[in-house]
């Protein structure tokens, strides 16, 4: 639990600092490709390459191509269309995700939680009800693949590792990071814009505060957490970084945004979150009967 906490408070920092500093300005496939590069290093001095099973090396790396190097290519296209409190405040449907995908492996359909998302999205049309447009549906739909990415790769991750309990985790999480870079590295080769592939002195600590902090430590500390805690505990630690994000922009930024629209839109939110819950307690209980 103490290390998803920790995370929460690193992460809130990230969302920030990404929107502020390297967005519009520096190339998006760039900025992964570096900060990916920095945790892969970090790592590569821990991992061990013998007596490691293949199959669980190419899972993990496949986990981390999914969890961050997807992750992060919808991640940080979404701030060219979205404010920052607003993809903090769409990363809340990461813990419905979590839930669709277990019960997607375990071949379950539960139609009642169309209901808990459908509030949801409902909840996200009304902070910018006034405002809908185009760039404002492709920066949702992106925050969603990335929300989608981090599920599964979390998930992922925490299923593998049920089958390794003696294994010693900083061993092996190299493989993660390894998976995301290949990722990376053939975006930034095929899309990136080389213009925008100088950053300037301030920008270089952002991303290395980004790559050794953020990924490499944080990554790192919030899998090892999600196998230490149960389903329901992790889904609640995927929408704590959503109120620390949001005032650790709002406090350190003042970001220019309708504070009524956003309240009400949260409170909508946080009650399709609710409702989710609900719904997993009626099928948990269906399922003793």
């Amino acid at each position: 639990m103490r290390y998803l906490v920790a995370v929460t408070f690193i992460w809130a920092f990230s969302f920030s600092f990404i929107g502020e500093f390297l967005a519009g300005s520096i190339d998006n496939y760039f900025a992964v490709l570096i900060r990916v590069c920095i945790a892969s290093l970090i790592f590569l001095p821990l991992t061990r390459f013998r007596g490691i099973p293949k199959t669980l090396a190419l899972r993990i790396m496949l986990i981390g191509s999914v969890q961050i190097g997807l992750m992060y290519l919808f991640f940080y296209h979404s701030f060219g269309y979205l404010s920052v409190p607003e993809v903090i405040l769409f990363t809340i449907f990461t813990p419905m995700y979590v839930t669709l995908v277990y019960d997607g492996l375990k071949a379950q359909f539960k139609p009642l939680y169309l209901i808990s998302t459908g509030v949801a999205v409902l909840g996200a049309y009304i902070i910018r009800y006034h405002a809908i447009s185009a760039e404002f549906i492709t920066g949702f739909l992106l925050v969603q693949g990335a929300n989608l990415s981090f599920a599964i790769g979390q998930s992922g991750y925490k299923k593998v590792m049920e089958s390794y309990p003696t294994l010693s985790q900083k061993e092996i999480f190299g493989y993660f990071h390894f998976g995301a870079f290949f990722v990376s590295l053939i975006a930034f080769l095929l899309f990136a814009n080389l213009e925008k592939t100088s950053p300037s002195l301030l920008q270089w600590g952002v991303l290395l505060w980004l790559g050794c902090v953020a990924s490499g430590l944080g990554y790192f500390w919030w899998n090892k957490g999600a196998c230490e805690v149960d389903a329901g505990v992790l889904a609640i630690m995927n929408n704590a970084l959503v109120p620390v994000g949001l005032f650790m922009n709002l406090l350190l930024w003042g970001s220019k945004t309708n504070l009524i629209l956003l309240f009400i839109g949260s409170v909508v939110i946080g009650f399709s979150l609710w409702l989710h819950h609900f719904f997993m307690r009626y099928y948990a209980r269906q399922k003793d009967f």
